[in-house]
């Protein structure tokens, strides 16, 4: 699979109350004089015709018959971009396509119908039907094989021959249901191994633990879900479930709603999107939660609630060192025409060896990214909150976190090792110095 790739295609949208996917515009990707990408995007007539017509998203693709153009994230759109594999994702489809660093346009292409939020993307521009069947959470033994296999694959020496011809017969099968299994996935999150399953109750994403983990991934993410609720944040749901000896983490999906027609889909872009910032360290001055509380002020239908839920979601990631919360960490969804803060996700705890400072991803107060109670409460007043109402709810988070983390990891299958492990991430010393 060497040809040269497409230089353009349609972007298909599900609006919302619908199930099935309309033609919103079109997207080319070129590249100017010095070879720099280029990325256009053009709405349908037809499409700004309809009455329940929705912009794609809030900020960079408004409805409008104007031609936007844009030269970051290479070329492509933030809410484009948001729809396109996450890191998990590229690497099947650079297996998928037998290279080691296809296109964007390969990878918006080749990507599987059920991605995160309403887009899709295709070179028909009639969009195909919908995906009807999904992995069943009874199939997840022979999809954490898979997952496993490609892990494996990945950590082999660059000399190993394990794919020589005697042997490509035997795996033909197995590479070929990596391919089916392992592309339904999602675009938000990172690099852990996962697969679209679903149940009587919907549709949940699988993410299973690796071999190179520092505890139970799965167990503890769980934990940290269920500690954040009881923290009083929006999360997603999620439980465990135990498949030949292993744990997965199943997660619901908050961007689908299952109805009897098919799943409703709400649109969702990345706090990197409404930041217009880029995944690399060259725009990480846009990563911060102040700037975000503002935009989302912006856009937001309901600007108050979802700025204090924010300022939760920063407290309770200082609180419990998870230094993962970058923008990609965040995001926003539209089930209507309304876009508000999606629930939190990706919460996950680290043990930095700094006892007297810690910072987040992004910056949270005027002594930046520090992961201080008097720095977060620095600049409450851009999260439409009083100061003594930030000072109450992180005496309330800190207390909460410090004297429940144990039990509720616990609760949740946590390991008393594993616990050990942990306890260093929990309200450490330098939240209150």
């Amino acid at each position: 699979m060497t040809s040269e790739a497409p230089g353009e295609c349609f972007v298909y949208v599900t609006l919302p109350g619908t199930t099935e996917p309309v033609t919103a515009g079109r997207f080319a990707l070129s590249a100017d004089r010095r070879g720099t990408p280029e990325g256009r995007f053009v709405y349908g007539r037809s499409y700004l015709e309809r009455p329940n017509a929705v912009a794609l998203d809030p900020v960079e693709l408004k409805l409008s018959p104007r031609t936007y153009a844009t030269a970051a994230l290479n070329g492509v759109f933030g809410a484009l971009r948001d729809a396109s594999p996450d890191y998990w994702g590229r690497r099947v489809i650079q297996r998928h396509l037998g290279k080691a660093q296809p296109g964007e346009m390969e990878y918006l292409l080749h990507s599987p119908d059920d991605r995160a939020g309403a887009l899709g993307f295709g070179l028909d521009q009639v969009p195909p039907a919908p995906k009807r069947s999904f992995n069943q959470t009874l199939e997840l033994a022979r999809v954490q094989s898979i997952a496993d296999s490609i892990v494996a694959d990945d950590d082999q020496p660059a000399g190993d021959q394990r794919g020589a011809a005697d042997d490509r017969g035997a795996d033909h099968h197995d590479r070929d249901q990596v391919e089916k299994l392992m592309m339904i996935g999602t675009s938000m999150g990172g690099a852990r191994p996962k697969a679209v399953v679903e149940d009587d109750d919907g549709l949940w994403i699988a993410k299973f633990n690796r071999p190179d983990d520092l505890w139970n991934s799965a167990r503890v993410e769980h934990a940290m879900l269920v500690l954040a609720r009881a923290c009083g944040l929006t999360a997603a749901e999620s439980r465990v479930a135990d498949v030949a000896g292993r744990d997965v983490l199943l997660v619901k999906r908050f961007d689908r709603e299952r109805t009897e027609g098919g799943y409703l889909r709400a649109r969702m872009i990345s706090a990197l999107t409404l930041l217009r910032a880029e995944d690399t360290l060259r725009s990480r001055d846009r990563w911060s939660y102040v700037l975000l509380a503002e935009e989302l002020r912006r856009v937001s239908a309901a600007p108050a609630p979802d700025a204090a839920e924010l300022f939760r979601r920063m407290a309770f990631n200082a609180l419990i060192s998870n230094i993962d919360d970058h923008p990609r960490n965040h995001a926003l969804i539209a089930r209507d025409t309304a876009w508000r803060l999606s629930p939190a996700y990706d919460l996950t705890p680290a043990v930095p060896v700094g006892l007297e400072r810690r910072d987040l991803a992004m910056e949270c107060g005027d002594a930046g990214r520090f992961a201080n109670a008097g720095n977060l409460r620095s600049q409450s007043a851009r999260f439409l909150l009083e100061p003594g109402e930030a000072a109450a709810m992180l005496d309330a988070m800190e207390a909460q976190v410090a004297s429940t983390w144990y039990a509720t990891s616990r609760a949740a299958g946590v390991s008393e090792r594993d616990c050990e492990r942990i306890a260093p991430a929990f309200a450490y010393p330098g939240f209150r110095r």
